[in-house]
């Protein structure tokens, strides 16, 4: 008895068109039975926080309800049921929507959806979630609901409520579970399991990868899965692809979520054949007492300028624009303000643009107007008073507010899990009657190291991949090798110190190192690295998303039998 669950959206703006992809790929023995999509990210609840305050009626992934218009009906028509988190902030509404959508249409749909996450805000938040299982997902399938809209669950509850459903699964079956948490964390952010974003991709024939198909998951009674595509759709499924989407946004070896806490250094995985990858052996524990909630907030305003140094003397130009702005702001400077120089130029450039560098000015404040005309009025009206050559890439505007998502800890038992089924009925969501306070799981003992040899100074990416992304205000770093012996080196090699030598940014930074020997893999998080989140642009690569490729690119010595 197989599960094939499909995804069709790893965030709020992904491939409008892969909703029916899915529904209408696979042929007839390869349909899928239930499609999700992931609309909601840490960035995308302050969005939808932002829609709310002007329009108290939306705060929901309007997109999905325009892919509705025609997925209703494919999906209908195929039999197959549809779990998404696109509800975000109001999940009853777009319930609603979606019932007013299906009578257009002459559709008998059932939806139901799942609320209790949204939590009283305090402290200035524009919203706060508490982040739930799939036990509400499970109970509004098995009464028959063909559509089921959540607001703010684990991008994993997308798999383990229809597993949970479909295999009858009890809530201590922690193993089979934790299998279903895996195979969802893989396929919560779409292409990123068939070759998106992948490290090696240019081992392959490129026309892979110009439009990966989104993923799907065959899971099994026992909590494995296999991780496939639709035939002829593009892409590549293989171990590394899916290593590399495993480790993304991570940590240690315990994965702690609502329904269980899975163990990362469990996972197995094995090539079965072309673009099939078998996940198993996933051992589950019970998952914590709490719950984690994220905060939405304001966090003020902020305006920058980019100015354009060309040609000679770019570090003389530098300092002189910012004496001067330093100078103007000196009456109302902003709480914040950061200067990068980004040596963009070439000697003897060939074109204007190449022998240009950037200059980089960031404010903040809580106050609008202090990063508003003061800024604009110190940076413009330098125009012709500063350096030759003196250009922005862009006037600078008004400012705009950013947001910060910080997280919190809640008890489970105190959030209102509720699943709101077709009919209306309100069922009540079960608590996990055990639990356990996830702890740090001791470092395993390493490989041997490798013997002594000659080596080259060669950029570590050579047999390293790496995936990177961001949890709040910190990031994460998964590296991978392929091979036992490049696990041998790696594994000795890539230590916290080496790190930050490799990452002179991280230098001043808490960074932990986690290893994943049945992943061949190591993993890296770097504490506050993103300073209040992804909202508030407070690095060049706010998301960290290219962290993992810069660490790739720096040079270190390997052993020459490695490469």
């Amino acid at each position: 008895m197989v599960l094939r669950i499909g995804n069709a959206s790893g965030f709020y703006g992904d491939r409008f068109d892969a909703v029916r992809e899915m529904l209408t790929g696979g042929g007839p023995e390869g349909a899928i039975d239930v499609l999700t999509g992931d609309y909601l990210a840490e960035l995308t609840m302050l969005i939808l926080g932002r829609d709310q305050l002007k329009d108290p009626a939306s705060g929901y992934a309007k997109t999905f309800l325009r892919q509705m218009e025609e997925g209703l009906g494919l999906a209908h028509d195929r039999g197959i049921r549809i779990v998404t988190n696109a509800g975000g902030l109001n999940p009853a509404g777009l319930a609603d929507a979606l019932r007013a959508l299906a009578a257009k249409l002459g559709l008998p749909t059932r939806v139901a959806h799942v609320e209790g996450d949204r939590l009283p805000a305090v402290g200035g938040a524009l919203a706060a979630n508490a982040y739930l299982g799939g036990a509400g997902i499970a109970a509004c399938l098995t009464a028959g609901a063909d559509v089921v809209v959540t607001g703010r669950v684990t991008d994993a509850a997308l798999v383990t409520g229809p597993a949970q459903w479909h295999f009858g699964w009890g809530p201590e079956e922690y193993d089979k579970l934790a299998g279903a948490v895996v195979a969802g964390h893989v396929l919560e952010c779409g292409t990123q399991a068939t070759g998106g974003n992948y490290a090696f991709f240019r081992e392959h024939d490129p026309a892979l990868f110009r439009r990966p198909g989104f993923p799907l998951a065959e899971l099994h009674e026992d909590g494995s899965a296999v991780i496939t595509k639709h035939p002829g759709t593009g892409g590549l499924v293989d171990v590394g692809t899916v290593t590399a989407q495993l480790l993304y946004e991570t940590a240690g070896a315990r994965y702690a979520g609502p329904d269980v806490t899975a163990r990362l250094d469990s996972v197995r995985l094995t090539q079965e054949g072309p673009d099939r990858v078998l996940i198993d052996g996933v051992r589950g524990e019970a998952p914590p007492p709490t719950l984690k909630v994220g905060l939405s907030r304001l966090g003020g305003f902020r305006n920058e300028v980019v100015f354009v140094l060309t040609g000679l003397d770019i570090e003389e130009k530098a300092a002189l624009v910012r004496g001067q702005v330093e100078d103007a702001l000196a009456g109302g400077r902003p709480r914040e303000v950061r200067w990068e120089l980004v040596r963009t130029d070439r000697p003897d450039a060939d074109t204007e643009e190449t022998a240009s560098a950037l200059l980089r000015l960031v404010v903040r404040d809580p106050a609008p107007e202090a990063v508003g005309r003061a800024l604009t009025g110190a940076a413009i009206e330098l125009a012709l008073a500063s350096y030759p050559g003196f250009h922005v890439t862009a006037p600078p505007g008004k400012g705009a507010p950013y947001g910060v998502f910080e997280s919190a800890y809640v008890p489970a038992a105190d959030v209102p899990h509720t699943a709101v089924l077709p009919d209306g009925t309100r069922v009540p969501a079960p608590v996990p009657q055990r639990t356990r306070e996830p702890a740090p799981v001791p470092e395993p003992d390493l490989p041997e190291p490798l013997p002594p040899g000659p080596t080259r100074r060669v950029p570590l990416g050579r047999i390293v991949g790496a995936r990177s992304g961001d949890k709040g205000g910190d990031a994460n770093v998964g590296v991978w090798v392929r091979t036992e012996e490049e696990w041998r080196w790696l594994a000795h090699a890539l230590t916290v110190e080496r790190v930050r030598e490799l990452l002179p940014e991280t230098v001043d930074l808490v960074i932990t190192r986690h290893v994943l020997p049945q992943l061949r893999a190591l993993n890296f998080t770097f504490a506050g690295i993103l300073g209040e989140g992804v909202a508030s642009q407070a690095r060049f690569d706010p998301q960290a998303k290219a962290l993992g490729e810069w660490l790739r690119s720096r040079a270190t010595d390997i052993p020459e039998g490695l490469l």
